[in-house]
């Protein structure tokens, strides 16, 4: 047993007593307002919320639950190792090792390329029996329920306007974002806001991004480059925090040890891309 997992038993049992509860999650879930038939974007730290008997598979079986069989659970399945090595930096790779990894990263495969740095719920929930992915090798999404293939199918963009993010926003009342011990700087759903306040004013700050993928025609692996947005999280903890302060934008309670807010992704798209044509335009005009 890890000195982390000894800590996170401590912490749980002077808080409540004895380990977390499928019942429990369920309840402080039901307080917090997840309703069967949403759309819902999870954002976890499994670490933060407690020790949970059964850990990820338990909080998976409970979400899916409640979200009930109108509902579709989605979470981020990203895979940065599969990108140009040129741009790694925790950690970077020596500069003589760039051609051999462009020319011997495994493909990406949606059913079988492991999740990177998303933590053991994604990573769980993307071997869930039933589970979607998306075809992008860098930024997939995973998804299950009534909407998922709507959710992750055409994934060609990899945070903008063809792909999970949008079709969640398409959704409107019905498409939600839930961050789970974690802030708003894992919230990738306002890299769909930073694509469209970047597109709105002709701002092009893009980058020559890679990825090992399947080629179609002859089922082997190939190494294939794109123009992509640069995408920058330094300012969304500020506009998660401006985005709470006004009243009805978010739910905030708890779920176990750990801080949960519920929110409508199309309020955060839009609010978060107002905010950035206000206070980023500020920072390229000074």
């Amino acid at each position: 047993m890890s000195e982390k997992e000894r800590a996170v038993i401590a912490r749980t049992h002077e808080a409540f007593g004895t380990c977390l509860t499928a019942e429990k999650l369920k309840e402080d879930f039901n307080k917090l307002g997840i309703l069967p038939g949403m759309n819902l974007l999870v954002h976890c730290s499994l670490s933060k919320i407690g020790w949970i008997c059964g850990g990820s598979v338990t909080l998976i079986q409970v979400l899916l639950d409640l979200l009930g069989p109108e509902g579709t659970l989605i979470m981020p399945s990203h895979t940065s190792d599969n990108s140009n090595p040129k741009y790694w930096q925790n950690p970077p790779v020596p500069s003589e090792w760039f051609d051999t990894i462009r020319q011997s990263m495994p493909m990406y495969q949606s059913d079988r390329t492991p999740t990177l740095y998303m933590g053991k719920l994604a990573e769980t929930f993307r071997k869930w029996p039933g589970v979607l992915r998306s075809e992008h090798p860098q930024h997939s999404m995973i998804a299950f329920g009534k909407n998922a293939k709507l959710i992750i199918d055409k994934h060609i963009d990899s945070c903008s306007e063809q792909s999970p993010l949008a079709r969640l926003y398409d959704l409107n009342d019905n498409g939600y974002v839930l961050l789970l011990g974690v802030e708003y700087e894992n919230n990738t759903s306002l890299h769909l806001s930073e694509y469209r306040f970047q597109t709105n004013n002709n701002i092009e700050k893009t980058f020559i991004s890679g990825a090992s993928i399947e080629n179609p025609e002859t089922k082997k692996r190939q190494w294939i480059e794109w123009n992509d947005y640069d995408y920058d999280s330094n300012d969304f903890n500020d506009i998660g925090r401006a985005f709470d302060y006004i009243e009805g934008n978010t739910t905030i309670g708890s779920v176990g040890l750990a801080k949960a807010r519920l929110m409508k992704q199309y309020l955060l798209i839009d609010f978060a891309t107002d905010w950035m044509n206000k206070n980023r335009m500020k920072k390229n005009t000074s």
